[in-house]
């Protein structure tokens, strides 16, 4: 059985079991750009604002109960079992997002039309725009609707680099004995910790973390009530206070209007405010994972400092190779990000006017750097940090075998002479340790005394008092 639907374009035939509409089949014809339909959490949070908004149209008698209730209750439905082949809009799509709130709006009316004993499509009972959208534009949904679902993932971030920072901590603890060769633009530097490293791991995490829990603030702002520009025509005065208090009840969030609702309907800098700081927290990431995978490197032609957990076969060639898969992930998922935080801020400042119309690409890129992060985290933490070992025999060696050792007599015998200490020992392929008992400039107590770990790993000079 077809049902016709008509627009003022036309008409186009529909399945009479197809719950979207006209705008949705046109928008379907029109956009065959990324293959991927909208994220389906920007969806259940659209579907959010229009309970919400349903429930205040009736409150302030903009909405006939019936007709309300029947949209709030097919919200609810929709919510607790919402498919892919009802939301089919392209993720990339022209107007601002106007074919997702409408492919929405459809759903929603025909589902509530269902509730009430009627057939898909005689919106003459309830109609996607005159009552699902009533007070409402896609400029105030839509970019509620991000922002709802970008705290959400936005805390649950937050949560996952808290559970990554506490992992980084345990192995500051865990390696806090264990010696090894710093190394600075890939060259021998003075000892440090193993634990000390991981320290300043976990600190980097935890200023991620940080930013990103407070950047909730940022998004909490909303311009629902704003209608097409912000001006708020077609939107009672009652509607736009109550609307908001409703969403808060829905959602959970400390959600607020705006003061301004004509800047935040024009503007789109807090979205990049977020990947900002998504940006920068994948920067931190690239550089530990980097770390790891490095000092993990071997098993004998490496540095062999880290032991990481065997996790899959390296080579369809070289049989019992193993490589760094854990932090190869993270590191890739951290680079999309980076490359979506360019995107993301071009197509802010492209916006002209009273509104941005590529709303979907910002959507599309921050939903899913905000899941990149989420799930390349966690593996990484739980597959990568949580049973990683050291090395500790292999840690120490190359600290003896390195001459930058010499940096601890620097104040009794002079930066020149510790210099050319330093190439002898090189040259007679000896220890600095070797080569000072050997040359008798110290004995072998002296210097277990200067080099010891406490000593050379923090403030002061070696063999004076601190």
């Amino acid at each position: 059985m077809k049902r016709i639907e008509k627009d003022s374009l036309g008409s186009v035939e529909l399945g009479n079991d197809i719950a979207y509409g006209i705008h949705t089949a046109r928008a379907l014809n029109n956009f065959h750009c990324s293959g991927r339909a909208v994220h389906m959490d920007l969806i259940a949070a659209m579907i959010m604002v229009k309970k919400a908004c349903a429930l205040a149209n009736k409150a302030t008698n903009n909405l006939e109960a019936p007709v309300a209730d029947a949209i709030a209750s097919a919200c609810d439905q929709l919510l607790a079992n919402s498919g892919q082949d009802t939301f089919v809009t392209d993720a990339l799509q022209g107007g601002a997002g106007t074919s997702t709130n409408m492919n929405v709006n459809e759903v929603i009316a025909n589902e509530a039309l269902r509730i009430l004993g009627n057939d898909y499509g005689l919106y003459d009972i309830i109609h996607p725009i005159n009552h699902v959208n009533m007070s409402q534009s896609t400029n105030d949904v839509y970019p509620t609707a991000l922002r709802i679902a970008a705290i959400y993932k936005v805390r649950t971030l937050a949560d996952t680099l808290a559970a990554l920072q506490e992992s980084l901590q345990e192995k500051e603890n865990t390696f806090s004995h264990i010696l090894k060769l710093g190394r600075t633009q890939m060259m021998d530097a003075l000892p440090i910790t193993l634990g000390q490293e991981f320290g300043a791991y976990a600190r980097a995490v935890s200023r991620d973390r940080w930013r990103i829990y407070k950047v909730e603030e940022r998004l909490r702002e909303i311009n629902l009530g704003g209608t097409a520009i912000g001006t708020g025509l077609n939107a009672t005065t009652a509607y736009i206070y109550l609307v908001t208090d409703y969403l808060q009840q829905l959602t959970g969030l400390g959600l607020a209007r705006t003061d301004l609702m004509v800047d935040t309907t024009q503007n789109m800098d807090v979205f990049v405010e977020v990947s900002g700081f998504l940006k920068a927290c994948a920067t931190n990431l690239i550089k530990i994972a980097s770390d790891i995978r490095l000092m993990a490197s071997g098993p004998k032609g490496g540095l062999g400092e880290l032991n990481l957990r065997p996790l899959q076969a390296g080579s369809s060639i070289m049989p019992g190779k193993v490589n760094p898969v854990i932090c190869e992930m993270l590191i890739q998922a951290a680079l999309k990000v980076i490359g979506n935080d360019t995107i993301i801020t071009q197509a802010a400042y492209m916006g002209q006017l009273e509104l941005n119309p590529y709303g979907p690409l910002i959507a599309d890129s921050l939903l899913e750097s905000l899941d990149l992060l989420i799930n390349a985290v966690s593996a990484f933490n739980q597959n990568g940090i949580r049973p990683l070992t050291a090395n500790e025999e292999q840690c120490l060696a190359f600290v003896e075998k390195s001459s930058s050792l010499a940096a601890v007599f620097i104040h009794e015998l002079g930066y020149d002479r510790c210099a050319e200490l330093a190439k002898e020992a090189l040259a007679a392929d000896k220890t600095l340790r070797q080569h000072l008992i050997d040359t008798g400039i110290y004995d072998r107590e002296v210097l277990d005394t200067m080099l010891n770990i406490h000593q050379i790993t923090g403030p002061g000079v070696p063999g004076r008092s601190r």
